[in-house]
């Protein structure tokens, strides 16, 4: 399923600092780590609405944080990728602790502290990957498999893996290059134009 994503400044032209990325960033990050999830029960897969529902989300989030993190590598000087990345995981990482909070009734700060915590843990993992100018290589998607399959019953993890590597992460990956192409323009989206009707 095909989401629309936020991939344009629209007010006046101008550099976008780091921090502006991010933050407009986030939020589509969470719509489509939304979007694989909601595709993948579709196809039938056991994901209950409760804590594993809130794991897949984050195993997603933080793949399509180290994502960001990958793309801007090229396009950022190293202090400004460390704002950017840094602010990246903080704003995604406040989302993701107000939905655990409040779908489950945990404590905010320990929810945020254990997002940050598997994202540390999970960038040293997702180091050991290769992503070049055309992106993850085989074993990144592979590992972000491998994650998601251990918040899955066994048997649907088995059956998950192939459109997990095939299907959903590359699309979400074009949807993350996407948006991070337009937000760095600095030139807003020219407005439509509307299509006059004749009265003939």
């Amino acid at each position: 399923m095909a989401i629309r994503i936020k991939s344009r400044w629209f007010k006046e032209g101008r550099a976008r600092s780091p921090q502006e990325l991010s933050d407009a960033l986030a939020f589509t990050l969470w719509r489509i780590a939304d979007n694989a999830l909601k595709n993948t029960r579709q196809a039938s897969f056991e994901i209950e609405v409760g804590p594993q529902y809130l794991d897949f989300l984050r195993e997603f989030l933080i793949f399509l944080v180290l994502v960001s993190d990958r793309i801007v590598y090229l396009q950022l000087e190293a202090e400004d990728r460390v704002v950017f990345t840094g602010n990246l995981a903080n704003r995604v990482g406040d989302t993701y602790a107000e939905n655990r909070s409040r779908l489950l009734d945990e404590d905010l700060k320990g929810c945020k502290q254990a997002f940050i915590d598997l994202l540390n843990q999970r960038a040293g993992e997702y180091a050991e990957f290769g992503y070049d100018a055309a992106g993850p290589d085989y074993h990144f998607y592979r590992y972000l498999a491998w994650c998601i399959g251990n918040v899955l019953t066994e048997e649907d993890a088995k059956w998950a893996i192939d459109p997990l590597i095939t299907f959903e992460a590359p699309e979400a990956v074009q949807m993350v290059e996407k948006a991070l192409r337009g937000l760095s323009e600095a030139e807003p989206r020219p407005a439509r134009r509307r299509e006059s009707v004749s009265g003939d």
